[in-house]
């Protein structure tokens, strides 16, 4: 892996997300570890949007390291969970976008996990700002509805740098039972 790649990234002279994560700007912070923060968006295009991040600045997918790109899939299932708990609706929304052509808005790789709306989906376009009082609002919520959950916590990030042999093993036999299942 060069590091080199074709995406066109947006421009900006200092990163807002890494502005957050420093706490140089305010923002709303719902859960944060050494790799991965989950942040509540003041643009709501769904019913509790969140923004699963790296916590090292990281302009796009393709420059994730391994650590960093296991530990964000944990905290978006756990964002998607903690979604699901609190607002109960008929799906989520997850997405991603990479370069200016995919519509990416800040050059930090981020994963967007909302609650569908009543219409279903989740909203495009212009969506009005929410104060940080608000999303702190939103955030309490779901704190909450997480306080709530027993323990271990669901999707709680594990930090391992090298899968467990025993983890190994066992993907390698759910996946011999699913994908082979005569053998």
């Amino acid at each position: 892996m060069t590091g080199v790649n074709n995406i066109v990234l947006p421009t900006s002279p200092s990163c807002p997300f890494c502005a957050f994560l420093q706490g140089e700007k305010p923002y709303t912070i719902l859960r944060r570890d050494e790799l991965v923060a989950i942040l509540v968006t003041r643009e709501q295009r769904g019913l509790s949007h969140l923004l699963v991040v790296p916590v090292r600045h990281c302009p796009t997918i393709l420059d994730l390291r391994d650590e960093e790109a296991g530990a964000l899939m944990c905290e978006i299932r756990h964002a998607a969970r903690l979604v699901d708990a609190a607002e109960r609706r008929p799906g989520i929304a997850v997405w991603q976008n990479n370069g200016i052509s995919a519509r990416q808005a800040v050059a930090h790789v981020h994963f967007h996990v909302a609650g569908t709306l009543e219409e279903g989906g989740t909203q495009w376009g212009e969506v009005p700002k929410l104060s940080v009082a608000e999303t702190d609002a939103i955030a309490g919520r779901l704190r909450q509805v997480e306080a709530s959950w027993p323990h271990p916590v669901p999707g709680q990030a594990v930090q391992v740098t090298q899968p467990h042999p025993a983890r190994q093993s066992l993907f390698a036999q759910d996946f011999a039972q699913h994908h082979y299942p005569d053998q």
